[in-house]
């Protein structure tokens, strides 16, 4: 019994040993390492991403550029430009500006990458190969015969219809319906008058009538003889017959200008209609300046076909004609395009010259700011009087409130005659009838990526001179702007076809209660030609070459960044 005893108690305690051991966990160098997958969840999509996802160096912060002006003192309206973050840029302006979302679409304020501008503008190829956001890219510009741009397969919005537009052009009429009859171009710019009802009668064209939102100007420099004469301003405005011309040289839809800015731009009429035509009290009031037998002088030009200068010759020959009956003695001059703008825009020409506008953006501001500011010298000397009340209008967002305030300087421009406004020329494009999408913009800022051309890959267009540069930040030529707007964009834009201002390269600009600070929110992933991100840096780079005179970079084309000063005034750092 005991020895059994003893037996059974051995077998239960080795029972019991391994019934522990069972259940005693196991050493981790005991475990199998097959058992570990196990506690892995089988789905693979619920494996933690994240390890694959962190770069092995932690990505660098954001660096934004920043160009502040030490006060105001320096005659602009721009204090800071400052890019908040990657897609935030912030303007601090020195006084209200309620006209900052209609400048910030314009195309003289487009953007490129920041490390483009850093290396092109010094070699200069910024001028004939811009990197822009837009629907279409430049691929060549063939000096002297056309540009052609191809379709932005990562174009950020709504992707360009046609893959090949062409620029072309000719400073005749003539020649460029012709080749609108043939086939041979898709669409034209400024058809002249006499060809308005040719078109209109041809079933394969079709006619688009251009708002006049432009002026055409017989203009005078006051720092020249006799030209620094009031009476001999004041006798030039009466002494020519603006209806006469208007009659003879310009197609339907035009009017002969009451003031210099169009009456549909609020304010635009305010004050005093121009003077009428009186001959006599003409020749009266050039006695009195010293000149009862009249004087020699010259009237320059460029024969460049625009809306408010359809015809530049025959205008320049009958103002010569007119002058003529006043005892003035005009030679005509004809200068090239780029030479005429650049010399009249710097005030350099001694005699009358034909020029004039066609709105850049639909505020009052873009036609007066821009001629008759402090800092523009093209008219001579400027008029405080004139310039001290558009600036204080310029500050207050209710057109109403600053009504009066136009008042006083529309009367001052009739009562010193800078220059004298001639007629808001009507105009038109003209496309084959086969064109979807074609239009005319009251802006002359026709938007190629919607047309369609009946399915063909190709839409050749086809206007009335070459461009001067294609670095539009330094060029005022519409002929320049144009194709720029195809390749470049802006912070905001303007609807296709019309005026209102809308989204662009920014979702929004948004100004704060007094609007001295305008804060734009950039559309995030949009690439630029270059296969470059857009961030707040390109904005702030793209603007400071601009405003700040003292940037190694602020060369351009004529490094003079006229819109630039005649919107937002004296550049940083000038001289």
């Amino acid at each position: 019994m005991k020895s059994r005893s003893l037996l059974s108690a051995v077998i239960f305690l080795v029972l019991v040993s391994m019934a522990v051991a069972a259940c005693t966990p196991a050493a981790p160098t005991a475990a199998p390492v097959e058992v570990q997958p196990t506690a892995v969840p089988v789905e693979p999509t619920a494996v933690p991403a994240e390890p694959t996802a962190v770069p092995v160096e932690p990505m660098p912060a954001f660096e934004g550029m920043v160009q502040t002006a030490p006060d105001c003192d320096y005659g602009g309206l721009i204090k800071e430009i400052a890019a908040v973050d990657e897609l935030t840029v912030q303007f601090t302006m020195c006084v209200p500006d309620p006209a900052f979302p209609s400048k910030a679409a314009f195309s003289a304020f487009a953007i490129q990458p920041k490390e483009w501008i850093e290396t092109a503008m010094v070699s200069r190829e910024i001028l004939e190969k811009p990197v822009g956001t837009g629907p279409y890219y430049l691929e060549s510009w063939n000096r002297g015969d056309s540009i052609v741009m191809k379709k932005f397969a990562d174009y950020w919005g709504d992707p360009a219809i046609t893959d090949t537009v062409v620029f072309r052009w000719s400073g005749e009429g003539a020649a460029r319906l012709l080749e609108l009859q043939s086939g041979t171009v898709d669409g034209i710019d400024n058809p002249s008058p006499d060809d308005f009802e040719v078109i209109k009668s041809d079933p394969n064209l079709k006619l688009y009538d251009r708002e006049a939102l432009n002026i055409f100007y017989v203009a005078m420099t006051n720092t020249f003889p006799p030209f620094d004469n009031v009476k001999v301003r004041q006798a030039i405005a009466m002494g020519l017959d603006r209806q006469r011309l208007v009659d003879n040289f310009y197609p339907e839809g035009s009017e002969v200008a009451s003031h210099f800015t169009p009456c549909a731009v609020p304010n635009g009429c305010t004050g005093d209609a121009w003077y009428d035509y009186d001959l006599e009290a003409a020749k009266t009031l050039l006695a009195d300046a010293g000149f009862p037998d009249g004087f020699d002088t010259k009237i320059y030009f460029r024969d460049v076909f625009r809306s408010y200068l359809p015809e530049p010759s025959l205008v320049a020959t009958d103002i010569q004609a007119q002058l003529k009956e006043l005892g003035i003695n005009a030679e005509i001059v004809v200068m090239e395009s780029g030479a005429f703008i650049e010399e009249s825009s710097a005030g350099r020409l001694d005699g009358l010259y034909l020029l004039g506008w066609n709105a850049d953006y639909p505020h009052i501001t873009n036609f007066l700011d821009y001629h008759f500011t402090a800092s523009n010298p093209q008219f001579g000397n400027p008029f405080p009087e004139v310039y001290e009340k558009l600036a204080e209008a310029a500050q207050i967002a209710d057109p109403a409130v600053a009504t009066p305030l136009y008042v006083e300087a529309n009367n001052a421009i009739k009562e010193l005659v800078p220059m004298v406004p001639i007629a808001h020329g009507g105009s038109a494009t003209a496309f084959k009838a086969e064109v979807t999408g074609a239009h005319a913009s009251p802006l002359g800022n026709e938007y190629m990526a919607v047309m369609d051309p009946a399915g063909r890959d190709t839409l050749v267009w086809m206007q009335n001179a070459e461009p001067i540069s294609l670095y539009c930040n330094d060029e005022t030529d519409g002929e320049s702007l144009r194709p720029c707007e195809q390749v470049l964009e802006s912070l905001l834009s303007y609807e296709v076809g019309g005026t209102a201002v809308e989204p662009g390269l920014a979702t929004s600009c948004d100004p704060n209660e007094d609007l001295t600070v305008w804060t734009c929110h950039l559309q995030s992933g949009v690439k630029f030609h270059d296969g470059s991100l857009l961030d707040a840096n390109d904005v702030v780079q793209s603007w400071v070459v601009a405003w700040d005179a003292a940037n190694p970079l602020h060369i351009g084309n004529t490094g003079a960044f006229e819109y630039f000063t005649y919107l937002f005034g004296n550049l940083l750092n000038a001289e």
